[in-house]
């Protein structure tokens, strides 16, 4: 998860320190310039590379231009202050990214926007956890402790359909009515989506060829198989896979067994199966390269290569990290993220952040 840090005052960007340690390696700092410009800056000794700390004159164009760019934000500064901030860039629960806010001494963390489907409130245990604070979460599923669909969904790569009925499933769940998970065969991974929904111990069965189940219920099947928005009653939410999309940069002459090797091993750390893989990207230099050719055709899957000047619009829109090396060697120095951003038609939500393997990088995306 790419993660954007804001902190305002010197307090602050202490506080800042402590929450990027507890992030992975997609966190960037974002803080007012004088702290740059400072001798003994506060950011001297937070534990982020110099390329990943920011500076801004103004905080609210800083903002906007970072808000369509990660997957969470992290603001350590007044709730009044972000929500002022951020009110202006809102879309809906499905794309808007996770957003929580801290004070500057790190006593709270609150889960302030996209609980579920961004993944505010995991974000927010996982930051009280590690610095000692409390997590303040309202979101009426997680206070009485129950597993709502839309919040572990994202997270396996599912998008919960028809929006509007998120709500009407999560009241069925809240008052304690039975909410049965039902599995269609034609379901990408449908083992590991099983074993998911059995690991967590909720009540599932396969889909017996009806297009709707009576509800209330939950319906993993494939977007082709989805009935019209009509046909579904309120009552029944459909969790529908998201494309995994690869970016995938080699050295020449990478054999496909190898290139397959770390696509595989890319797709473990998700907790995903190789073919739940739906296209792969490269950079058109690679046209050529027999090895990704292979795997490709291997795994009977569509690869896309993109110009410079695509990759290069994938850089700036998602303000992706560019390595000077690659960049002097190719043009662009992000061949592997910008490409997996490049294969999605609409907004991606990176699921591994360019990884390294001997002479592949490789990165994940889930597609809109």
């Amino acid at each position: 998860m790419r993660t954007a840090v804001f902190a305002l005052t010197q307090q602050g960007v202490q506080c800042a320190g402590r929450v990027l340690s507890c992030l992975e390696e997609g966190a960037e700092l974002f803080l007012p310039e004088r702290f740059l410009a400072l001798q003994d800056a506060p950011a001297a000794s937070l534990p982020a590379a110099a390329d990943k700390i920011h500076g801004f004159a103004r905080l609210r164009p800083a903002v906007q231009q970072v808000f369509p760019r990660v997957e969470a934000m992290v603001f350590i500064m007044a709730t009044g202050i972000v929500v002022r901030m951020i009110a202006p860039l809102l879309r809906n629960k499905l794309e808007d990214p996770a957003v929580v806010v801290l004070d500057e001494q790190g006593h709270h963390v609150i889960s302030l926007l996209s609980g579920h489907v961004g993944g505010a409130n995991s974000l927010t245990h996982l930051l009280a956890g590690a610095l000692g604070a409390d997590p303040v979460i309202t979101t009426a599923t997680d206070v009485e402790g129950l597993m709502a669909p839309d919040a572990w969904a994202s997270g396996l790569g599912l998008r919960p359909w028809p929006k509007p009925h998120i709500q009407t499933v999560n009241t069925a769940l809240l008052e304690k009515r039975p909410l049965p998970y039902y599995v269609s065969p034609g379901m990408p991974a449908r083992e590991t989506y099983e074993g998911w929904l059995t690991a967590h111990g909720l009540d599932w069965q396969i889909q017996d060829g009806q297009a709707v189940q009576k509800g209330p219920a939950v319906i993993l099947a494939p977007e082709r198989e989805l009935p019209s928005l009509q046909a579904v009653p309120d009552d029944v939410l459909c969790l529908v896979p998201r494309p995994l999309l690869a970016g995938v940069g080699c050295k020449r002459g990478m054999s496909a067994a190898h290139i397959l090797e770390a696509l595989q091993e890319a797709c473990r750390r998700i907790g995903m199966p190789l073919a739940r893989i739906a296209a792969l990207g490269s950079t058109d230099v690679k046209s050529d390269e027999a090895g990704l050719l292979a795997a490709a055709a291997e795994l009977a899957r569509p690869l896309h290569f993109f110009s410079q000047k695509e990759l290069a619009e994938a850089i700036a829109a998602y303000g992706l990290q560019e390595s000077p090396f690659v960049k002097k060697t190719i043009g662009v120095g992000n061949v592997c993220e910008a490409a997996a951003a490049c294969c999605s038609k609409g907004r991606v939500h990176f699921a591994l952040l360019k990884t390294r393997f001997a002479g592949v990088t490789v990165a994940l995306a889930w597609g809109s």
